[in-house]
């Protein structure tokens, strides 16, 4: 499902109802769990959060000019993504995350490296996203970041 927008609002916007229904929701509790200093901007055409070049002026390893990206949200044809880079950066929030998933949803976890796939919109773990959101500060995704870059 390719959106055309420049901003968050036009992104949801042109979202057919039910998938603005979800999309806003997940981005409700990411906005209501994840802690201060990262930024909402639309990134690679997506909701995205980020360490804003004013806390991180380095940039993106792949594009200095950029912001580092920690988590996008998208509505996609057949599911919606959550992508969380915590989750693919580090060993333990992504084993405590497969491990818990079983435990707020029905269906069997649909994940990539750092893509979380939601093809049932009546099955999304709101709450443990709302818990996943808590488990990197700013300073810690830097922190993460740079030791996964210099590996």
């Amino acid at each position: 499902m390719k959106v055309e927008a420049t901003t968050v609002k036009e992104y949801i916007d042109a979202l057919p109802e039910d998938r603005q229904k979800v999309i806003k929701k997940i981005r409700s509790v990411i906005k209501k769990n994840l802690p201060k200093g990262f930024k909402e901007v639309l990134s690679y055409k997506m909701i995205g959060y980020v360490v804003p070049l004013s806390k991180y002026p380095d940039g993106y390893h792949c594009n200095p000019k950029l912001p580092v990206p920690f988590i996008n949200i998208a509505s996609q044809k057949n599911f919606v993504a959550l992508y969380h880079m915590g989750v693919y950066a580090n060993p333990k929030i992504y084993k405590w995350f497969v491990d818990e998933y079983p435990n707020h949803a029905k269906r069997k976890l649909d994940m990539g490296k750092s893509c979380i796939r939601f093809k049932k919109m009546d099955d999304i773990p709101y709450d443990l996203i709302g818990e996943l959101m808590t488990k990197f500060t700013v300073d810690d995704w830097i922190a993460q970041y740079e030791k996964n870059l210099k590996k």
